[in-house]
């Protein structure tokens, strides 16, 4: 009775789930990409699970039906007698259960291998060969895994039913394994010779597929097949696989005319061959001929390998330029580098998500990410790099919570935030460009509401009845009475709408209340899945998605941008990474907002699709990035329509596309050994690099300790040298590699920067696009890498002492993440640095910002004057002009507008101020007076900000604005004279 319990409940589970699941993929409209896993899964379990049974019971039942009637005998033959009364009541139950539970397993485990038996079946052509087999390279990543799996799956079944088999023929007599050697009869001799015939036939066919995996073997110094495994290992396997093939046809011949003699002297003289061929003579060639000329031996192979490794991660078109930095920082040096110094980003995203909490999440109930994401506009004609954020629902900060707050009116967030990257607001807060509810700003127009994010709840229930009369049932947001309401509109889930319905998700969630509730009706839909890479996971389990999904306002709509990847690992000599470990750094981790890629090992990679999910209503969209990838191309005709054609994303969500994180990574981790293209160089290993520590934070160890991690590559507007013009980039930097037993240097030895915009104003793929440039900087130089720099900073005597000032009363200096710019033919290390006070509701404000080149370095409350004090009062740039639009102004909830580019005078805590020594120009009255009033507008600006009040807010900023405008003027029209440092007016 429990029994049939517990199957009826397992059984309603089952259909529950997979029917809310064809639900969830039929409303996004992606039915056929779950229907036909589903139906590979299935159809491999039967097909596995059936042979597996199938061969097993006929095994033992054929060696049943073939026992011997013979009389018991003396010595230990007669003991069986015993074991076989015992057993012979559940005979026939074994011979059915064990069939069945061998049939399981071996179901399961081919079900799991759907996506090789797919994309063998849908195999296309890399049009490249191996340098070994000249076979094209697709015969290694599509056929070659699946030819192992149905081998592998054979072989186990051949294996598991020969020795059920071999088990009854014994236990029944047919099989006597005491005296002088094995007797059988005919029967048992034809059924064990055949099965040992097909099982050697089998390892036949997979000696020779051994001589394929040569080519993704792994030395100490390269992968792929080195001259030991072509001139010995292959051969040798081909050896094998003839001498299996002959054991097999030994076996038949015993099966047909009887003795063991021959089949026996063929297995002894097949593991001889095994042992010689493929254990001691590679060892001795590799001892004698290889050791003592290694370098000269290995350097076609290692060549292969450079070019293929090169090949498989994308980073071949690599553009190398040589480059001796200057450190001379003189007048006006930046001049030629404005954008990129203007452009430079001094909002750390990883460091102000609880000043965006504080300034801008308005109630407990909404929260933001951490660390925020970096976006680019075009405000004002010019692009503008901005810190964003969404204000998400925080279901754990909801006062009252009961079913029917937390499921169906806490349903959403609301809003998006976005602050300029190379701006400093008042009091070093951000300079907002987006923000408030309602939202306002300088950003396009959107719709604001949020109900798939990254810290959506399980699930919600919307569209039901409306809590009064004339009002929605979901509480949009809070306002001065109490909240506005509103009611989910569009198709946003499946349908809840009926008896039937609720039933399913109410088993699927085991919650009877989606069942019993009265808030919800024939309009009702339930969310589920809502986290944005969650939900692309699903409806392309084929891809390897980037662990930083990141929010974007396309075509009015917040849409979510999740990069999606194609791997393999059976790319012929490439060298294979295990992602997690080269993607993890200082803000990536396996639990982190910013989650580490899966270890699996890869040694192929593409960002082959770029996906979408509506923050409102959750549909997601897949495009096709990379058409020419073979692999994505299998996936194509494996899920024709799933994934659309790059030429049907619009020009709205091109120019916001960016370079993704994780794969740049990863070809930065690659290219740390494979800038390295001579195969002597390569050899020697005395010019690889590595990424440095994040010399401004340390990641958790598991033990509750810390322990170094990679510095976080940035995104960053800059131009490099040989550019023709500033582009929205990712970039990096490389230290040496230490040698073992040595001591590694942090002097720099390159920078890597790729073209991360790929918008254009025609909506196509800009041609620069992913374009590497690695700065080679001389073997023997000098320049201080990242943890030198750092240090320098911290030991500065005057920076030291006046942040020491700063952190009295328990406030915390914070260390913003250190940039790194090629600009003024040098290099320019620029660094923001934050103070938290203490409390609850304190938060990270910029107060100081570092810079440094060759040996100056500037320490001041603004980049400008940072850069002044560097370059002699004259840096030749003002930072805050780039990206700031004509006419642009701030955003309801901006913190203040003059931006970084004010004219102050250089800070007391500069260690190099070469105009220290000028007298300033008196200020005219009526600039002084106009100042003034823009002084006190902002502090009226902030009052209302503390008090909820947008529309005084609003007020109080055009007030600000017109008494800067009336500074500016009044400014512009006196005489009086230009100060010895850098002037830069006020900017609106």
């Amino acid at each position: 009775m429990l029994v049939g319990v517990a199957v009826l409940v397992l059984l309603v589970s089952l259909v529950a789930s997979v029917a809310t699941e064809v639900l969830w993929f039929r409303q996004l409209g992606f039915s056929r990409v779950y229907l036909t896993q589903l139906a590979l899964r299935v159809g491999l379990f039967l097909v596995a699970g059936a042979l597996m049974a199938a061969a097993t019971a006929v095994s033992m039942t054929t060696a049943y039906k073939n026992r011997p009637v013979y009389a018991p005998v003396p010595g230990p033959a007669a003991s069986l007698d015993r074991y076989r009364e015992g057993l012979e009541p559940l005979r026939r139950v074994l011979t059915v259960v064990l069939p069945l539970l061998l049939g399981l397993f071996a179901g399961s485990a081919a079900s799991s291998r759907w996506e090789t038996v797919l994309l063998w079946w849908n195999r296309t052509s890399f049009g490249q060969v191996d340098p070994v087999f000249g076979h094209d390279i697709g015969l290694y990543v599509f056929t070659i895994p699946f030819v192992r799996f149905a081998v592998g799956l054979l072989t186990a079944v051949v294996l598991l039913a020969g020795i059920a088999g071999a088990v009854t023929l014994y236990l029944y007599g047919a099989l006597r394994v005491s005296g002088p050697g094995a007797r059988t009869t005919v029967a048992a001799r034809v059924q064990l010779a055949s099965t040992a015939a097909v099982l050697v036939a089998l390892q036949a066919v997979s000696y020779w597929l051994d001589r394929y995996s040569t080519l993704t073997n792994t030395h100490v110094r390269f992968a792929g097949a080195s001259y030991t495994d072509v001139a010995v290992v292959v051969p040798a396997r081909g050896i094998l696989a003839i001498a299996a093939l002959i054991c097999a046809v030994l076996f038949v011949v015993t099966a047909v005319r009887g003795g063991w003699r021959f089949p026996a002297a063929g297995v002894g003289l097949l593991v001889v061959v095994a042992v010689v061929a493929a254990g001691i003579v590679p060892a001795v060639v590799q001892r004698v001929q290889v050791v003592p000329n290694e370098a000269r031996v290995e350097a076609p192979y290692i060549k292969d390998n450079i070019d293929a490794t090169r090949a498989a991660f994308g980073i071949g078109g690599t553009q190398v330029i040589p480059y001796t930095p200057s450190q001379n920082a003189a007048p006006g040096a930046l001049s030629q580098d404005a954008t990129t110094t203007a452009s430079t980003r001094i909002l750390d995203p990883a460091v102000v998500s609880p000043t965006f909490g504080q300034n801008q999440q308005v109630r407990n109930f909404y929260q933001f990410g951490d660390p925020l994401d970096v976006d680019r506009y075009t405000l004002g004609g010019r692009e503008q790099d901005v810190v964003v954020a969404l204000r998400e629902l925080n279901l754990g900060a909801v006062g009252n919570q009961s079913w029917v707050n937390t499921r169906t009116q806490y349903t959403h967030g609301y809003g998006l935030v976005a602050a300029a990257g190379n701006e400093q607001g008042t009091n070093g807060l951000p300079a907002y460009l987006e923000g408030g509810i309602p939202s306002t700003g300088s950003l396009p127009d959107y719709e604001p509401r949020i109900y798939f994010g990254e810290k959506s709840p399980e699930y919600s229930i919307v569209g039901g009845p409306a809590a009064a009369p004339g009002q929605g049932n979901e509480i949009d947001y809070p306002t001065d009475s109490g909240e506005a309401r509103y009611t989910f509109q569009g198709s946003g889930g499946p349908s809840v709408g009926n008896v039937v319905e609720r039933a399913l998700y109410a088993i699927k969630f085991r919650d009877a209340n989606i069942l019993l509730s009265s808030a919800l009706n024939d309009q009702s839909q339930i969310l589920y899945d809502r986290n944005p890479r969650e939900r692309v996971q699903k409806v392309a389990p084929f891809l390897t998605l980037d662990g930083d999904p990141y929010p974007t306002i396309v075509n009015r709509r917040i849409q979510w941008v999740v990069d999606g990847y194609t791997t393999s690992e059976e790319y012929p000599y490439s060298q294979p990474q295990v992602l997690q470990d080269v993607t993890e750094d200082t803000l990536t981790t396996p639990t982190g907002t910013i989650a580490a890629l899966p270890p699996n090992q890869v040694n192929y990679l593409r960002n082959s699709v770029k996906a979408t999910v509506d923050a409102y209503s959750g549909q997601v969209e897949l495009y096709a990035w990379d058409e020419s990838d073979p692999v994505l191309r299998a996936w194509r005709k494996a899920f024709p329509g799933a994934v659309k054609p790059l030429d049907q994303m619009s020009a709205d969500l091109m120019s916001h596309v960016r370079y993704p994180e994780d794969l740049f990574k990863v070809q930065r981790t690659v290219l740390a050994s494979y800038h390295v293209t001579d195969p002597g160089s390569f050899f020697s290993q005395q010019d690889f690099w590595r990424v440095p520590d994040d010399p401004t934070r340390q990641a958790a160890a598991a033990g509750g300790g810390t322990e170094a991690a990679a510095q976080p590559p940035y995104y960053l507007t800059l131009q490099m040298p040989k550019q023709e013009q500033a582009s929205f980039s990712l970039t990096s930097t490389y230290i040496p590699k230490s040698q073992p037993g040595g001591q590694g240097r942090n002097i720099l030895t390159g920078f890597l920067a790729v073209d991360a915009d790929a918008g254009s104003a025609a909506g196509q793929k800009k041609a620069g696009y992913g374009q590497l440039r690695l700065l080679q900087l001389p073997t023997e130089g000098t320049v201080e890498g990242p943890g030198q720099v750092q240090a320098e900073f911290n030991s500065n005597t005057e920076i030291s002492q006046d942040l020491n000032l700063l952190s009295q009363g328990g406030s915390a200096v914070i260390r913003g993440n250190l940039l790194t710019l090629p600009v003024g033919d040098g290099l320019l290390y620029v660094q923001p640095v934050y103070v938290r006070s203490t409390g609850e509701t304190s938060y990270p404000v910029l107060r100081r910002v570092i810079a440094s080149f060759g040996n100056n370095i500037g320490y001041a409350d603004t980049l400008d004057q940072a850069l002044n004090e560097v370059f002699g009062g004259n840096s030749g740039v003002k930072t805050g002009d780039a990206g700031q639009g004509s006419g642009d102004q701030p955003a309801p909830g901006s913190t203040g507008t003059p931006s970084s580019s004010s004219s102050t005078a250089p800070s007391q805590g500069a260690t190099s101020s070469p105009s220290s020594g000028a007298t300033a120009a008196p200020v005219p009255e009526n600039v002084r007076q106009a100042l003034q009033e823009a002084v006190a507008a902002e502090t009226e600006a902030q009052q209302a900000l503390k008090n909820g009040d947008f529309a005084a807010y609003g007020q109080a900023q055009a007030k600000l604005k017109a008494a800067l405008d009336r500074a500016v003027a009044a400014e512009a029209s006196s005489s009086a004279a230009p100060t010895a440092s850098s002037s830069a007016t006020p900017s609106g």
